[in-house]
């Protein structure tokens, strides 16, 4: 597989990663720990489906244990922390401080060796942040208490996505297969916390049960497999910069299906935030090879 082709795979997950809050708002009211374990059961599968007629691919499983606490730690505590926040929090604003994750993996990686952090680094940063704080300031009628566990699950999840993408910038070594196993734990781990703290509640209509499947098979699902070897493989730098789209996109999506109105604060929220990411990936596209 060549760089560029392995770039564009991983631009797929992007995509993917854009339907993610329109495609959890369409699967109804399922609780969030119940919904990752139907996804992320169905992601592991996808991954499985892939092993067929290949030999002895399970040994990717044998992995050190610290291997499978990025893993597993980083997929679950994610989805958890961002289903929780599209059940309680607004959509829109949910989806747009989740996906402050592009910028902190900028800034997240600075610290690497080889890595330092400059002044786009900074300004990339301070952008984000007025983003963020409009979406609180812009919104004239207020939070209601119930949101705000909401809101600030979503602020922990891009904090969390940020740590677990950097850290897997360490293993390369860990081959894209073993994103089975890490779905399939994630998905137990999210099995069992629904059966302690949730009470069950299946899809209602065919949109809904469809809308849970498509999210096993795409954005929790292929597009873990796309990024790992877009990571891996491709070209980090273009997908770094390219991942700042998301929040753009996924807005986009909300309102399309009319789960979010539009409006000039969300807008200006999202440019703020895409476009501070950009500035703080500068590097990442100019930089020579």
């Amino acid at each position: 597989m060549t760089p560029r082709t392995a770039t564009l795979i991983g631009l797929t997950a992007i995509l993917m990663w854009s339907l993610l809050s329109v495609m959890t708002v369409a699967t109804g009211k399922i609780p969030a720990f119940q919904l990752a374990a139907m996804t992320f059961a169905i992601g592991g599968l996808v991954g499985l489906l892939t092993w067929i007629g290949r030999g002895d691919v399970a040994r990717s499983l044998r992995q050190p244990l610290a291997v499978w606490v990025v893993g597993v730690g980083g997929l679950f505590g994610y989805h958890a922390l961002y289903f929780l926040a599209l059940r309680f929090a607004p959509p829109a604003e949910a989806g747009l401080l989740n996906y402050m994750w592009p910028l902190l993996i900028v800034l997240f990686s600075s610290f690497l060796p080889g890595e330092r952090l400059a002044m786009h680094h900074i300004v990339g940063a301070v952008l984000g942040l007025v983003g963020t704080v409009l979406l609180f300031a812009g919104n004239t009628t207020g939070f209601a208490p119930g949101q705000m566990p909401g809101l600030v699950a979503a602020f922990i999840a891009a904090f969390v996505w940020a740590t677990y993408s950097v850290l897997s910038r360490r293993l390369k070594a860990v081959p894209t297969d073993a994103v089975a196993g890490f779905c399939l734990a994630t998905a137990l781990l999210a099995a069992l916390m629904h059966g302690v703290l949730e009470t069950t509640v299946w899809p209602e209509t065919a949109l809904q049960w469809l809308s849970v499947i498509a999210l096993g098979i795409g954005p929790v699902g292929a597009a873990f497999y796309a990024w790992d070897i877009g990571m891996k493989r491709g070209d980090i730098r273009v997908l770094g910069a390219a991942s700042y789209a998301t929040p753009l996109l996924s807005t986009g999506f909300l309102i399309a299906a009319g789960f979010a109105k539009a409006s000039a604060n969300i807008a200006i929220a999202a440019i703020l935030i895409a476009g501070g990411g950009l500035i703080a990936a500068k590097d990442m596209v100019l930089r020579k090879r």
